[in-house]
């Protein structure tokens, strides 16, 4: 939280003759106006970024259904102080990712939430190359002292019970870094329901959405906490 210097000086300004008195009391009481008084200067709203493929971009979707524009108006209606910002782009895998990370801090958040993954298994890419690109993109965003949320991913069924485990594994292994905020499965409760998914049983459909929507906000309200 940033201190409101400008409202300490001017209350002290307009009591200094009180201190001639030798009381503390100004003080005390023009910290309290800065810091206890409510509906004065409000703080900057936290600025999450959302660093993700298609199920951040909302593929399919008009714009009002998708992730990040329903992720924020539940985050209003709560009267959170939190704007989300749009870091989806369809088809990117951890590689396209990392490759543009740098552009994507470029709006200055103060969070990231990290959903990535789902194009890498789509591909039959290695999962080692994964863990190497998700674990450059943790390290940066350490480096940058901004907290995460880190969304894990299971791979499709069909590339085999030997690729989904170390798929998997990767995930698991990056939910024990210090301090990661971890959410097991971005698609949980909407993977393998047909009714929640589009046509192509890949991306959420608006009740997917909803869905997702509805797990994610306690855990983007933590995340908006961390120091």
């Amino acid at each position: 939280m940033r201190f409101p210097s400008h409202r300490v000086w001017s209350c002290l300004h307009a009591t200094r003759r009180l201190h001639e008195a030798r009381t503390v009391f100004p003080l005390l009481a023009c910290l309290w106006v800065a810091f206890a008084t409510p509906g004065r200067a409000a703080e900057r709203p936290v600025r999450i970024l959302a660093l993700g493929d298609s199920l951040t971009a909302g593929y399919g979707l008009a714009h009002a259904d998708s992730f990040v524009p329903r992720l924020q108006a539940a985050l209003d209606a709560r009267g959170d102080a939190i704007t989300i910002l749009d870091g989806g782009v369809s088809g990117d895998t951890s590689t396209d990712a990392l490759a543009r990370l740098d552009w994507a801090l470029g709006d200055n958040p103060d969070a990231v939430i990290v959903e990535l993954g789902g194009n890498d298994g789509l591909r039959g890419l290695d999962p080692a190359r994964m863990e190497q690109n998700l674990t450059a993109i943790l390290d940066r965003l350490k480096q940058a002292h901004l907290p995460v949320l880190l969304s894990g991913m299971y791979a499709p069924p069909n590339m085999g019970a030997s690729y989904g485990q170390s798929f998997r594994a990767v995930f698991e292994r990056l939910s024990h870094r210090p301090g990661i905020l971890w959410d097991p499965f971005f698609l949980d409760g909407v993977a393998a329901h047909p009714e929640l998914e589009q046509a192509d049983h890949i991306h959420p459909n608006p009740a997917g959405v909803a869905v997702i929507v509805a797990r994610m906000v306690p855990l983007v309200e933590r995340l908006s906490h961390r120091p």
